[in-house]
């Protein structure tokens, strides 16, 4: 094995060593091929799993924590992307982004979990739900926008079950064929059975038939036990999380994974999340990516006492690309960390930045303020190093952006967040519903 070591100067700090990372590994790495490692890759240990993972095998949960924790940043940076640009091949050049609107329903919930800052108990003065012709009239303006999808979320409402869902999904689809419907998750699957008395399968089958496309994957935060009673005591349990989602797939309905990290579970949990959805994707195959994003910590009860910090963040990005062997997609966020960072995971193993959001309500209520737009999307994939390109739910690409000269350059395809603090939930209101900087 050849290893070059690099120098990260004591002086700088944590996004200055990465941001020199990225450079020299775009340098050096970005029209390659994937071979032997060419960073600092740490002790003998760490070294043959980075350079087994790099080379397509598969890790352990034990040696994903030890990378996690103790590999070079530089070393596990490089083993991610080389993984990445060994699974994509001749497309490997290319990030992608979609245009979508987060449609917040309701913020009534009976669920109360500890790090939402969205929900309002039932009776509370400041609950509300949309009608369902304020739905409609945010997916019409949506469309109008350019948006191919439509992600549905909302709280656990007490009177909401199947027959809403059924209703809400088949409007939009009769008024909007075109807008997929990427939306709600397992834990949205177990209220509605709850409340109209049915099983799983039928719920699922009911609004996959009225229009559903696939899950968001909605209410994973993290699976383990210890800490999801923790944050979430009224949830469902992780292990009834993946069975819902495993019977969704068993019918044909797929989905996203994702991770909300930061909210006091241990490194180990962290990776055992991450195993709790591998052993899934054998058997299944529905996941199509994985997505981590960081608890914010504003208006809600854990009130910020933990938090993941950038580079744990990045570390686990890396990590994650290693150690999903069979998930394709692995989606880098700006929202929760930052759009510096967010292009920084496209160097440590993510393929795509997720949504240019036209609206979102419940992280940015919890203090997620990064907002963005399509051009600046567009300029961070590509002076990362990459060719931006629009895609779909199912990844497939709209507009290949290979030109920067042809770059689309609308205003308007802005992300435009709504405050819970508005009437409401700003139902008759016009995008922007906040002026977006």
């Amino acid at each position: 094995m050849v290893v070059r070591r690099v120098c990260a100067c004591s002086t700088l700090g944590e996004r200055d060593r990465v941001l020199v990372f990225a450079q020299r590994l775009d340098l050096d790495l970005l029209h390659g091929s994937p071979g032997t490692l060419d960073f600092v890759t740490g002790t003998a240990a760490t070294a043959d799993i980075l350079q087994r993972a790099a080379d397509g095998g598969r890790i352990s949960p034990d040696e994903a924590l030890l990378l996690y924790t103790d590999a070079p940043l530089h070393g596990l940076g490089e083993a991610a992307d080389t993984v990445r640009r060994r699974m994509y091949g001749d497309i490997a050049h290319i990030a992608t982004y979609i245009i979508d609107r987060n449609i917040n329903y309701t913020n009534v919930c009976v669920t109360a979990c500890k790090f939402c800052a969205f929900y309002r108990a039932p009776k509370h003065k400041e609950g509300w739900s949309h009608d369902l012709d304020e739905i409609l009239r945010r997916c019409d303006e949506a469309v109008k926008l350019g948006a191919t999808q439509i992600m549905l979320q909302g709280g656990h409402h007490p009177e909401y079950g199947v027959e809403y869902y059924e209703t809400v999904f088949s409007a939009i689809k009769r008024d909007f064929p075109s807008l997929t419907l990427h939306s709600l998750g397992a834990s949205e699957v177990e209220h509605m059975s709850r409340v109209s008395g049915v099983s799983i399968e039928e719920s699922i089958t009911r609004i996959h038939a009225a229009g559903l496309d696939s899950f968001a994957g909605a209410g994973a935060e993290i699976l383990v036990e210890r800490p999801r009673k923790v944050i979430a005591p009224l949830k469902e349990s992780g292990e009834r999380w993946l069975e819902v989602m495993e019977t969704a797939h068993g019918l044909g309905v797929e989905s996203t994974a994702t991770f909300m990290m930061g909210t006091g579970e241990t490194n180990a949990e962290r990776i055992e999340h991450m195993r709790m959805i591998r052993d899934v994707q054998d058997r299944t195959g529905g996941f199509r990516s994985f997505i981590p994003w960081t608890y914010q910590p504003e208006n809600n009860h854990l009130k910020g006492k933990t938090q993941a910090t950038s580079l744990e963040y990045l570390r686990l990005v890396a990590t994650a690309r290693l150690f999903f062997d069979n998930v394709r997609h692995l989606q880098g966020s700006w929202l929760t960390t930052g759009k510096d960072i967010g292009q920084l995971t496209l160097h440590y193993g993510a393929d795509d930045l997720g949504s240019v959001m036209l609206e979102e309500n419940v992280v940015s209520s919890a203090g997620a303020k990064h907002r963005s737009n399509r051009t600046e999307l567009i300029h961070l994939m590509r002076s990362a190093g990459r060719t931006p390109a629009q895609r779909d739910t199912l990844y497939d690409h709209l507009v290949v952006h290979e030109d920067p000269a042809n770059d689309p350059s609308d205003d308007h395809i802005v992300s435009h967040f709504a405050s819970t603090a508005l009437p409401g939930g700003g139902v008759g209101r016009n995008l922007p519903l906040v002026e977006a900087s």
